[in-house]
């Protein structure tokens, strides 16, 4: 084959430091997630949504084939912490959590991963992140320790 050509799509969420609501404010919680997306277009990463909550982001992006997972919310986590920290200071010292959850997702699911992203704020007011989280890891059959989830 002359190409190499892929299809992966990704369901990635991280929280923010102690999930401490940073992100509360609309207008600033807008600019993370746009921001967010130019880091994944930069490396070749088309985002398809990006959405969210005060104390938590949920990335659904096509991962491109020069990049690995563990690299792109690497990037994603450090140009926009900076960032963040530099663009708001007023918000005070700006951390994401240690760790992350990136969930594979099937062409035929996208459209309803896009829509639950969407609905972040409306599912929230029912579910907590970490219950949300747990709920993740055990659908896709992930073992966790629960003394090592959060930090």
């Amino acid at each position: 084959m002359a190409q190499s050509l892929s299809s992966v799509l990704l369901h990635i969420i991280f929280s923010t430091k102690e999930r401490f609501p940073f992100l509360s404010d609309e207008d600033v919680r807008r600019e993370v997630h746009a921001f967010l997306g130019g880091i994944a277009r930069k490396l070749h990463c088309p985002p398809i949504l990006i959405g969210g909550v005060s104390d938590h982001v949920h990335l659904l992006i096509q991962l491109g084939r020069s990049v690995s997972q563990a690299d792109l919310v690497k990037e994603l986590k450090r140009g926009s912490n900076l960032w963040i920290q530099e663009r708001f200071p007023h918000i005070g010292k700006f951390a994401w959590q240690a760790g992350y959850g990136a969930f594979s997702v099937s062409a035929s699911n996208a459209e309803a991963v896009r829509t639950y992203i969407a609905n972040q704020a409306e599912h929230h007011a029912m579910v907590s992140f970490q219950d949300e989280f747990r709920a993740f890891l055990e659908k896709h059959g992930i073992a966790f320790d629960q003394r090592y989830l959060w930090d």
